[in-house]
């Protein structure tokens, strides 16, 4: 069945408007909660306050729904029956309703929702503000008028009078910051720009026009472009009619196409770091972008998620390279660096390593057996790691002494073959006895001093030749221990080593937002018997925690400017290749450092025992 509500309102002369609407329900509720079919706007209502069933015989039950009961026919009641054909009225706060059946054969039931007037309109003028204010419309003009002076008129006579603005004017007490002129900006500078907060014109150099990138290049003139223009205009590719109609518009009003500074950097976002630009102005163009680019090297980008090539590393895959190639991280890539190192070896916590880690103890830095922290040292800003220092983070355990004079200990020096060879050479011809040399005396080491052992065939005996310095440099000899023998100009010498100190060089990784993990995580160090295993997580790796940018169920979100900077070389930007050291190790610089605690441990221990 259904109920026919006619709604019937009063203007302010006294005219009806009257509004019909339909509700094909059996019941219909009452109240002056928002949900109601016959919603009450009164406070005297209750939010569900009554409802209305139809019953058979075309009668109708009108029960209240809350603690308040309602009026019928001029008597309080919760719950009633009626007939809608003899008619009835309703009363709620102050509203009435009239319930009455149009047409014999009318199944429809008319309800006129009309409300009272509790008190005259002159009773009520005493309570408005109406006569002590002027008319809307004249508020209205005023309004508007102090608007204009506030917020155009004081700003635009504040500009033309007030003297020139230094550079940066930070500060409301600068002379040239104009008045009144917040309500123009649409939000707070980023914290690199703060200082100019005062100071629009530093930027905004022409009145409502967009900022040129020729006033960005004023202060960031050593920034490098992401590639030549007409290379970057074919890699985006023509644009759709909707784009370029937007930006015809825009030029219009003197913002720059694509590609210029504000396109990615948008400023007035709020105090902070400037938001990073999202990943779909990257992928506008590395998405599809080979087949416009048909000479690009790169692989098509759009989500780290879902489109991303398999990362690649700059490595030397084999001996003599002068330059380094990039290798897949698929598989199990290998890398040519001139070291001969078994971590696995390193890292058991069991074996000859441990052993000697558990009894150099905590005075020298260890633990039990050898972790990662042992031999890499985190840089200031955790980004990366330092390099490996043999003095600093080998020597406690791999010792380079090769004499003692008196009580002092006589050293190689790592990195230096010439300088070897001339300590070598000048080791006094006078045989050592095992009383003088602690060298002879038995000490259980990698590479014994014992007579039979590593180190006492290498440098124990006298030296009367240059045997011991072949020997020394040879595959068994202590050099070749670590580093593969070679010759140069027919004299031994050892390989060059090759460490990168950076593997991306299109990416960028930050150590220190993953020191949460363990090592392990990502790098399989524990299971790796060879150098030449090139310990670099893969794509796979990454996406256990990364996802794309709008990845909902993605440990971290990301986006291209996580890892990708737009600016590549320059001043602050992501390294190119021939930027990164290629070599360091015995024929490359030295590198200076405090040696560890472990190595002042052995000594005294040295020292004891010639006592």
């Amino acid at each position: 069945m259904a109920f026919l509500i006619r709604t019937i309102d009063r203007t302010a002369d006294g005219r009806e408007i009257i509004r019909d609407r339909t509700v094909e329900e059996d019941t219909i509720t009452v109240g002056r909660g928002a949900d109601n079919d016959i919603h009450l706007s009164d406070l005297a209502v209750e939010q569900y306050h009554a409802r209305i069933d139809q019953l058979d015989g075309g009668k109708l039950r009108i029960e209240a729904a809350g603690t308040l009961g309602f009026h019928l026919d001029g008597r309080v009641t919760k719950s009633d029956q009626i007939d809608p054909h003899e008619g009835a009225e309703l009363s709620f706060g102050s509203y009435r309703l009239v319930i009455s059946q149009e047409g014999q054969a009318s199944p429809t039931i008319a309800i006129s929702q009309v409300e009272n007037a509790a008190q005259s309109s002159d009773d009520l003028a005493g309570f408005s503000l109406a006569g002590t204010l002027p008319g809307k419309r004249a508020s209205a003009w005023l309004a508007l008028v102090a608007i204009l002076i506030a917020f155009l008129a004081v700003p635009i006579y504040s500009h033309l009078t007030r003297p020139a603005a230094s550079l940066p004017a930070a500060g409301p007490g600068n002379k040239g910051a104009v008045a009144m002129d917040a309500s123009w900006s649409t939000g707070a500078l980023s914290q690199a720009h703060h200082a100019l907060e005062d100071n629009c014109e530093a930027c905004h150099t022409e009145p409502f026009k967009s900022v040129q990138d020729t006033t960005c290049l004023t202060c960031h003139e050593d920034i490098a472009d992401h590639a030549d223009k007409p290379r970057q205009l074919t890699g985006r590719g023509p644009m759709s009619t909707g784009d370029a109609l937007q930006w015809a518009v825009a030029e219009h009003f003197g913002k720059e196409g694509p590609g210029s500074c504000t396109t990615c950097h948008t400023e007035h976002e709020g105090a902070g770091r400037m938001e990073p630009a999202a990943q779909q102005f990257c992928a506008d163009c590395h998405d599809t972008m080979d087949t416009r680019l048909t000479d690009t090297r790169l692989g098509n980008a759009a989500d780290f998620g879902t489109s991303h090539p398999q990362l690649q590393a700059v490595v030397f895959t084999a001996p003599g390279q002068t330059k380094p190639v990039r290798v897949s991280l698929s598989g199990k890539p290998k890398e040519y660096s001139g070291l001969i190192f078994p971590h696995d070896m390193h890292m058991s916590r069991r074996g000859g390593v441990a052993k000697m880690a558990s009894r150099l103890g905590a005075k020298a830095g260890y633990g039990s057996s050898l972790v990662c922290a042992d031999c890499h040292t985190p840089t200031a800003d955790e980004v990366g790691f330092l390099p490996v220092n043999m003095e600093q983070d080998c020597e406690s355990c791999h010792s380079l002494v090769y004499d003692k004079v008196g009580t002092t200990f006589r050293t190689l020096q790592h990195g230096d073959v010439a300088q070897m060879r001339a300590d070598l050479a000048a080791l006094d011809r006078v045989p050592r006895s095992a009383a003088n040399n602690a060298m002879l005396r038995g000490r259980q080491r990698p590479g014994q001093y014992s007579q039979g052992g590593l180190y006492y065939q290498n440098f124990g005996r006298p030296v009367r030749s240059l045997v011991a310095i072949n020997r020394a440099l040879a595959k068994d000899g202590v050099c070749g221990e670590c580093h593969i023998p070679t010759t140069t100009n027919g004299k031994p010498d050892v390989m060059p080593v090759n460490l990168r100190d950076h593997f991306l060089i299109n990416g960028r990784f930050d150590h220190e937002p993953h020191k949460q993990e363990k090592c392990a995580s990502c790098h399989k160090a524990d299971s790796s018997s060879t150098s030449a295993d090139l310990l670099l997580p893969p794509l796979a790796t990454c996406r256990t925690c990364h996802m794309g940018e709008n990845d909902t169920k993605a440990d971290v979100p990301s986006g291209c400017a996580m890892c990708h900077t737009y600016h590549p070389g320059g001043k602050g930007g992501q390294p190119g290749i021939e930027a990164v050291p290629l070599a360091r190790g015995p024929t490359g610089p030295d590198l200076p450092g405090k040696q560890k605690q472990g190595i002042n441990q052995i000594l005294a221990m040295l020292g004891r025992k010639s006592e």
